[in-house]
């Protein structure tokens, strides 16, 4: 209930935004023009009137820039509904953190999306699949694990095995990161960067159809670093994982779905954990057409 309160809020809230945005341009539009008529109306421009309106040109395109963020309450055609009770605890990261999210990205990806929750949920995948981007970061071992009703929450500790590494300059030899399944499509990477300093980083998987899925990605931070540069390093990481990510879902692909996600055949391995809870809870066949479904545990 107090999760459904926070994103009617939201909604409200980013619904107020946009509209005030919107009504902006028209305004900033009668401005402009109103003042270059004004400028030329005694057929002579003079400076002070050229400043005008590259001022007043120049608070439009800002006005522009300002565009607020696309919410998430659109979606896939006929699952707009269902799309928003799973989107839950993204919305309620946004209610809470609305001065620490820093960027958003949204890929359609050419993979079933039972092939990104099983990636995203597999420990060993930091280690292996992004040994270039995290420079030989090593997971030492899991510390917690907790069921929640819908998924549930791993804390492991994450060791930079290179002495090159530039993470080194700021984060301490070993760290506690933890991995939380919310529902059935939404992950989050909770990551320690030094002090009380985190990155936060929320992963959505959205199934379109059998072959395709939709995944969104949410970071948020509290480091006290500029913005823009910020947001230039997380794109760039995003996107620098996103392709390593690509050789290994294809490779997930090619296996046999319905075994990987057998309970009886699933690894029982620490590191494993949060996917064989995901299992649990949602069973070995999740259908792409009825997301509604798959929120459902199974009994």
């Amino acid at each position: 209930m107090n999760n459904k309160q926070s994103v009617d809020i939201y909604a409200t809230i980013a619904n107020l935004r946009n509209g005030l945005w919107l009504i902006g341009i028209p305004s900033w539009l009668f401005g402009i023009t109103d003042r270059s008529i004004a400028s030329i109306a005694d057929g002579y421009l003079s400076a002070i009137d050229l400043m005008q309106v590259f001022t007043a040109s120049l608070f439009f395109l800002s006005w522009l820039y300002l565009k607020p963020e696309e919410s998430f309450s659109g979606g896939v055609e006929g699952n707009a509904g269902d799309r928003k009770l799973c989107l839950c605890p993204i919305q309620t990261r946004k209610f809470e953190l609305p001065y620490q999210h820093t960027i958003s990205q949204e890929y359609i990806l050419p993979f079933p999306h039972l092939c990104q929750i099983y990636h995203l949920l597999n420990l060993k995948h930091l280690e292996s699949v992004h040994n270039f981007s995290l420079n030989n970061l090593k997971v030492i071992k899991v510390t917690d694990f907790q069921p929640t009703a819908l998924g549930g929450a791993i804390k492991f500790q994450t060791i930079l095995d290179s002495p090159f590494n530039a993470l080194r300059i700021w984060r301490q030899p070993i760290v506690e990161v933890i991995l939380i399944l919310h529902t059935s499509y939404t992950v989050e990477l909770n990551i320690p960067v030094y002090n009380d300093k985190r990155i936060i980083v929320m992963f959505y998987v959205f199934p379109i159809n059998d072959r395709e899925h939709q995944f969104c990605i949410d970071i948020y931070s509290n480091l006290n670093w500029p913005k823009p540069l910020l947001q230039i390093l997380l794109h760039f990481a995003s996107c620098l994982t996103l392709f390593e990510d690509l050789p290994y879902l294809q490779k997930i692909a090619e296996k046999n779905l319905s075994r990987l996600c057998n309970p009886n055949t699933v690894s029982d391995r620490e590191t494993m954990l949060l996917f064989k809870r995901f299992v649990e809870l949602y069973g070995s066949v999740l259908e792409p057409s009825n997301p509604k479904k798959a929120l459902e545990p199974q009994p």
